[in-house]
């Protein structure tokens, strides 16, 4: 029976829906100078957007998630893109098409994408602001704006 509930919360978790487990800390180096650690954003809801150069549903959903990052960010919002690239050049090359105004971290070893368990690209991550994860999105089609938009909404509000 525990095998049953854990292969459902395991099913449950990977999909998308609602989680609740606490956020793995990390410092990675930023392309805004200073590294960031994500235990020092606790009251800060955070979106963990992981992406890599090569991805084009990733480029198709950067501008969008600079608009949410500006329109929520006086909420206590902040989105982080997590660059998977092995060479810190490749997204520093795309950013210069694509650039965007929240701070992109460089996860070159892709250390900080095991520990998140990161198995798509692109893959987002919402924390609450007890540093608890509390979704997981997998991909990117046209639309799923609406549903970041619902989970930052709920999760400010908190």
């Amino acid at each position: 029976m525990l095998r049953i509930v854990a292969v459902f919360a395991l099913l449950v978790f990977s999909t998308g829906a609602s989680a609740s487990e606490p956020s793995k800390d990390f410092t990675l180096a930023s392309n805004q100078g200073a590294n960031l650690r994500l235990a020092e954003q606790r009251g800060e809801v955070i979106m963990l957007n992981f992406w890599a150069s090569w991805c084009g549903p990733c480029r198709q959903e950067m501008p969008l998630l600079d608009q949410l990052h500006e329109r929520y960010s006086a909420a206590g919002f902040q989105v982080w893109g997590v660059n998977v690239d092995a060479h810190r050049s490749d997204a520093e090359k795309l950013l210069g098409k694509i650039p965007v105004d929240f701070p992109i971290l460089f996860d070159s070893t892709s250390e900080v994408s095991k520990m998140y368990g990161i198995d798509a690209m692109p893959s987002t991550v919402f924390i609450d602001r007890d540093g608890n994860v509390r979704h997981i999105h997998k991909g990117y089609r046209d639309g799923d704006e609406a549903t970041y938009k619902k989970i930052i909404k709920e999760l400010i509000r908190e």
